[in-house]
């Protein structure tokens, strides 16, 4: 599937929205095993991405992609920030060779692991992406794939970030930058039918 500025545009609206509706649940989950502000800070995060698509309302696929980027490195604390904002970032990038979401998302992905330093398993965001990426590349991704991604962080010992401080007692909790991920996705599948 072809990522046009409307898609774009559809699919960043409802993960906002997402994010919104449920930033106090993203920063109790984040409670229980970081700092606690996950929510709070992709909330405003996303406000400031939605702002700035306002104002560049004549911004092409790629400008816009450059914008998402920016508001949520320059608005979000923590990791998350960096994280979601290089997968904007090299989505941009590689959005001036190609328009094909998979491929995107797959750049999105490697940019994710390349700055996170994390692979599979190690109870990040990286486990949704690596799972849900390769169907949204051949269009077979459901909801139901999704929701199995982001569960599967729960059983997992965290490795990365604050949460792996912890060790064996992250284990029994969602990943906060999973859930917020599986929203993004869920967003994704929203905004290709609603389209």
């Amino acid at each position: 599937m072809e990522l046009t500025k409307e898609l774009l545009a559809e699919w960043i609206s409802r993960f906002s929205e997402k994010i919104q509706n449920n930033k106090g649940y993203l920063s109790d989950l984040d409670a229980a095993i970081g700092d606690g502000d996950h929510g709070n800070n992709m909330a405003r995060g996303m406000q400031a991405v939605t702002e700035s698509l306002e104002k560049n309302e004549t911004a092409d696929t790629t400008q816009s992609l450059k914008l998402i980027a920016m508001s949520l490195i320059s608005k979000v604390g923590g990791a998350s920030g960096p994280l979601y904002g290089t997968a904007f970032l090299e989505m941009a990038k590689a959005s001036n060779d190609t328009k094909d979401l998979g491929e995107l998302l797959q750049e999105a992905l490697s940019g994710i692991k390349k700055r996170g330093g994390a692979q599979p398993n190690d109870k990040t965001m990286v486990d949704v992406w690596n799972k849900v990426v390769s169907k949204a590349d051949d269009s077979s991704l459901t909801n139901a794939d999704i929701e199995a991604a982001v569960e599967s962080t729960k059983d997992m010992v965290a490795k990365k970030g604050r949460a792996s401080y912890l060790g064996e007692r992250s284990v029994g909790h969602l990943d906060p930058g999973a859930v917020s991920s599986g929203y993004l996705f869920e967003a994704l599948l929203e905004a290709e039918e609603s389209l």
